[in-house]
């Protein structure tokens, strides 16, 4: 498996079309992303910008893609070419990743409409099969935090796991309840952000709390300062990171040999690196799952085929995105999802 095995899909583009979407979610922020649609030869390649600012999708859409996106392209030249020019042109992006996040869904898109005018998909141009993705909930406990908003979930379908959030506002009770129910798979420390919404300072009470209330659980993206690093000794292969990871170079760049890791397509911004990555990881035995960020459109389904493909047995946080709205009704699918039967370019079958 290898970037080469994509890299010289030939593919036509006659047109770009720029689509938003906004929805309410269950983390209590309205989201905003951009649908990426490249047109060529009768068929529309896909991809989504996860971008986290509104303002920077209402440039984007005032603004339109640029317009030196027409041609004969094959993914390598494309992916070149994206990379040379500003997809920023109407604003400055707050954060710097925001431009990987950009770069993504022009490269998703084009990569989804080269393998459909070849007549194939992503599965079997890398010569891999598609499999059942097991996926866990994400969610932020309510404030005070309870437990609630997982017991609730679990007498919905008693089935689900979960990748949660702790604060320094959760107590032992709240840790040893959660504990209690089994299916707590990964808690974010959220230690490796700084200046956003979700910011979780380190805090060795909240991290001791954690890491002896959930030792089965995966430990995603502590600090580590002075006071927190000794705490991680001998769990060094429970902690994995997701913010820091955008590349071969940014693994090779953490404090030591990692043995699990969290895969966001979007933060790495070009399907060379992206696959680069996962043979890197694959010939390391680094265990790999997925993350998501709150995609409202065709961002959430590739994120099931990646999985589908790379990882379809890991805490996968691609919940279908029924789970993030903020009253989930109706049926939702349950873990793990069914891959397609047809599979067809860079497209998932969307379960939700």
């Amino acid at each position: 498996m290898s970037f080469e095995q994509v890299a010289d899909l030939e593919f036509r583009v006659d047109d770009t079309e720029l689509t938003q979407r906004k929805r309410a979610t269950s983390s209590g922020f309205p989201r905003t992303t951009t649908v990426v649609s490249l047109h060529g030869d009768d068929e529309i390649g896909k991809g989504e910008d996860v971008t986290y600012e509104t303002v920077d999708h209402e440039h984007f859409l005032a603004a339109g893609p640029p317009e030196s996106l027409t041609g004969e392209w094959t993914i390598e030249t494309f992916s070149e070419h994206v990379s040379s020019i500003e997809l920023f042109e109407e604003s400055t992006p707050s954060q710097s990743v925001f431009r990987n996040y950009r770069q993504w869904a022009f490269e998703s898109a084009a990569l989804d409409l080269a393998l459909k005018q070849a007549g194939t998909d992503l599965g079997t141009q890398l010569g891999r099969s598609y499999e059942p993705v097991r996926f866990v909930v994400s969610t932020r406990l309510q404030d005070p935090p309870t437990g609630d908003r997982v017991t609730e979930w679990l007498d919905r379908d008693p089935t689900l796991e979960f990748k949660l959030d702790p604060t320094s506002a959760w107590t032992d009770t709240v840790v040893e309840r959660l504990r209690a129910t089994g299916a707590v798979r990964t808690v974010d420390l959220k230690g490796q952000y700084h200046g956003t919404e979700v910011d979780q300072p380190a805090d060795p009470e909240l991290y001791e709390r954690v890491i002896e209330g959930f030792p089965s659980a995966v430990i995603e993206d502590p600090a580590l300062t002075e006071s927190t690093r000794a705490l991680f000794d001998g769990h060094e292969s429970r902690v994995s990171w997701d913010y820091p990871i955008r590349g071969i170079e940014t693994i090779e760049a953490l404090p030591w040999e990692p043995a699990v890791l969290n895969i966001k397509p979007s933060r790495f911004g070009s399907v060379r690196s992206l696959l680069e990555t996962l043979a890197y990881c694959e010939e390391r035995s680094i265990q790999l799952y997925g993350g998501g960020q709150f995609e409202l459109d065709v961002g959430r389904e590739q994120l099931h085929a990646i999985a589908s493909l790379f990882y379809p047995d890991s805490p996968n946080d691609v919940a279908p995105k029924g789970y993030n709205l903020p009253e989930p009704s109706g049926e939702l699918p349950s873990s793990p999802l069914d891959p397609p039967s047809r599979p067809r370019g860079f497209e998932w079958r969307d379960s939700a």
